[in-house]
């Protein structure tokens, strides 16, 4: 499936994009982990307009994820990437099969965006520390304190991410959404030799079958390794 994938993606940009400087497959395809509803995820490079914009649609019976940018619109997306440590942008070249490399921008690009991904993303400041702390503290009280099944579990759900998100930016890992912070969180335990991604799936399955404390023990004992449970004394600075 994954070879499949790599040869339409390269005669999508060889029809589609006959100028092109550069493309490159990321995505679960270009990592091996695709699925059964897995799409393209294919950048491509471009000296101008009508770049850049992005693109959906189905070609040879395959989902394809179109980015189309310019050096320009990298180098922004890599930045504002950085800024919320979520290197979606960063991944997707990266890891990826270069499928068009017109003038050495592919690889260039590549290696670039692989030694940025490999370097790992800023620490937290000590205000965003405080903030996570705070935000977790609300929702362990909110889902400790709620009756209702229904209002539990999207509680649950956002806690996973929170806690999810401090344990992982809070030790200089990139965080991600949806499949992607499960699989950052995986990533971490294997280098790490924990079981936090496997904890905190359980805590949501529990609190989904009417048992909260699960949850409550994997989000205090992550709150514990930044300094505990944060409320009194929080404040923030309002817009200026």
């Amino acid at each position: 499936m994954a070879v499949d994938g790599i040869d339409v993606a390269r005669q999508l940009v060889r029809e589609r994009f006959p100028e092109a400087r550069a493309a490159w497959l990321g995505g679960s395809v270009a990592l091996g982990m695709a699925t059964a509803t897995s799409d393209l995820d294919i950048t491509v490079l471009m000296a101008g307009a009508p770049a850049p914009y992005r693109e959906s649609l189905h070609y040879l019976r395959w989902p394809v994820e179109l980015f189309v940018q310019t050096e320009a619109s990298l180098e922004h997306f890599l930045a504002l990437e950085h800024g919320e440590r979520q290197p979606n942008t960063l991944r997707l070249i990266g890891r990826s099969h270069v499928l068009l490399d017109a003038d050495g921008g592919g690889e260039r690009w590549r290696a670039l965006c692989a030694k940025l991904l490999a370097a790992g993303p800023d620490p937290l400041s000590e205000r965003e520390l405080r903030s996570a702390r705070y935000g977790i503290t609300d929702r362990l009280d909110d889902l400790i304190g709620s009756a209702d099944p229904g209002e539990r579990l999207m509680i649950a759900a956002a806690l996973w991410q929170a806690v999810a998100d401090l344990l992982l930016t809070g030790n200089g890992h990139w965080t991600g959404r949806g499949k992607w912070l499960h699989r950052e969180l995986a990533d971490f335990d294997q280098n790490a030799g924990t079981t936090f991604a496997r904890r905190l799936a359980e805590g949501v399955r529990a609190v989904a079958s009417g048992s909260v404390e699960p949850m409550v023990e994997v989000a205090t004992e992550v709150l514990n390794l930044f300094g505990g449970r944060l409320f009194d004394g929080f404040s923030m600075e309002g817009p200026r």
